[in-house]
């Protein structure tokens, strides 16, 4: 099919629609029925889910649209533009906190990966970006920026920082793997310095938790939920894991600590609906550190329902299937479409589980963030924003 009779398709299917959108500067828009059967001479099969689905052979970064409701996520004239780089340290993994009060953005370093240099016996880094200078960079240049990202001192009670959220009542709200015997914790960061720390959970029962990975706020509580899977033993920087890899709930007014969810391979992102009534955990399960990759294993986005009364997980359904490495962060919208970094960039599916589109990269991404400036993007040794007009679900607590 021509690139004439593609555009045809996408302006029929835009006319369909209530909202009438254009397509973004250099974005592709991929007709599904166009690959439904492609037979067997077919020349770009994917072997590897490592591989992302790029049939127009674009050059990355670019916006692919697979469902005409994804424009109502862009806008007209977003772009995905570099705002950090240091191609040798992944520096840009996880745990980003947007505080719109400073403008700025927290996140950490791989933790026992590629590019990470740490391990058993080396910490990662906590930095920061400002979106002020992002800002201004952007409206100086057409192209990239490269800002300078600013590290945290932090103590030596946080350990391998892997997630977070928040504001939660003004602080940083992480979630550390631990490293070594040092356990991992639940852990308030004053986003100000001297970035005081207050450790506020790191055991269950006396048990240490294997190494946790992500962590949310339910809304309309101070209730936290965190997933805890055994990636600080599978990269090499923990113990062997001595509980099941589930999801927790942790109620600090009570001290109270409990279960909510299990039957995972490797429970990691989380995120909420906006009214709390729906759960979804992400499941990364395809990658097993030094075990390595199993194909076969969970690259899956569940979906729960949230008891109104214990707050446990119930009516477990699988929500989407990444067809690209694994959906690691995950993180909604005020319109209930969900995101997440998964192995060719962000995914986007809407409300029902139908992929709508991709902010595609041609390479992991773990996580992401929304902010004034867009929704900036985490991708190991880089970082990008893209100006999209969709907002993110309010995550701060006060």
């Amino acid at each position: 099919m021509t690139k004439l009779a593609v555009g045809a398709i996408l302006a029929i299917a835009l006319a369909a629609t209530s909202s009438i959108r254009v397509l973004p500067p250099g974005a592709v828009y991929i007709d599904s029925l166009q690959y439904n059967v492609v037979g067997a001479n077919y020349t770009k099969w994917r072997n590897s889910s490592l591989i992302g689905f790029n049939p127009t052979n674009s050059a990355p970064p670019f916006i692919q649209v697979f469902d005409p409701s994804f424009l109502d996520v862009t806008g007209p004239s977003a772009t995905i533009r570099e705002i950090a780089s240091n191609l040798g340290f992944a520096f840009a993994h996880e745990a980003p906190i947007y505080v719109p009060d400073l403008n700025l953005v927290f996140f950490a370093s791989n933790d026992g990966g590629a590019l990470g240099y740490s391990g058993w016996y080396n910490n990662s880094v906590v930095s920061m970006i400002n979106m002020t200078e992002v800002d201004m960079a952007l409206a100086s240049t057409p192209g990239n920026v490269n800002i300078q990202v600013q590290t945290l001192n932090l103590p030596d009670n946080v350990q391998m920082v892997n997630g977070g959220t928040g504001p939660y009542k003004g602080d940083l709200l992480f979630v550390t793997s631990g490293r070594a015997l040092l356990p991992p914790s639940v852990v308030r960061v004053n986003p100000s310095p001297p970035y005081n720390t207050t450790v506020i959970l790191d055991n269950f029962l006396g048990r240490q938790f294997n190494s946790l990975n992500d962590i949310k706020i339910l809304p309309g509580t101070d209730i936290m939920f965190f997933t805890d899977p055994a990636y600080g033993w599978l990269n090499g920087f923990r113990p062997e894991p001595m509980l099941p890899s589930q999801v927790y709930r942790f109620d600090p007014s009570t001290g109270q600590v409990r279960v909510v969810a299990d039957q995972f391979v490797h429970p990691n992102g989380i995120a909420f609906t906006p009214n709390g009534k729906t759960a979804f955990i992400t499941d990364t399960g395809i990658f097993g550190g030094f075990l390595g990759t199993n194909q076969t294993f969970p690259a899956t986005i569940y979906q729960f329902d949230v008891d109104p009364t214990t707050q446990s997980f119930m009516n477990r359904r699988v929500f989407a299937y990444s067809d690209s490495g694994a959906p690691d962060g995950i993180q909604l919208d005020t319109k209930g479409n969900v995101y997440a970094g998964c192995g060719d960039g962000i995914n986007v599916w809407n409300g029902e589980g139908t992929l709508i589109g991709k902010f595609y990269l041609n390479s992991t991404t773990a996580e992401l963030m929304f902010t004034k400036s867009g929704l900036v993007i985490l991708e190991e040794t880089a970082m990008y924003v893209t100006n999209i007009q969709a907002r993110g679900m309010t995550l701060a607590t006060w």
